[in-house]
């Protein structure tokens, strides 16, 4: 059976659990958003490091959603930030 947003998030909730990871709405529209700014910016930039360190942030509920099963990162900016160590608390 087909999946609707619905069935994942209820209108009126802000986030959900997946695989013990929260995840808010809007988590990858964010990510699309933090990808494309790495290619509006330049490199080594204030903007440049804030979008990456985002992106490398927002990994761990794309991962519990099983986003990069399914979508491969063609963008070499993107992978690299991907790579990278995330932030630490």
């Amino acid at each position: 059976m087909a999946t609707t947003p619905q069935d994942v998030l209820a209108d009126g909730q802000e986030g959900t659990t997946f695989r013990g990871e929260y995840i808010r709405k809007g988590t990858i529209a964010a990510f699309i958003i933090n990808a494309k700014l790495l290619d509006s910016t330049q490199e080594g930039s204030p903007e440049y490091k804030a979008a990456a360190t985002q992106l490398r942030t927002l990994k761990p509920a794309l991962d519990a959603v099983g986003l990069f099963d399914v979508v491969t990162i063609r963008n070499p900016a993107v992978a690299t930030a991907l790579a990278g160590s995330p932030p630490t608390d």
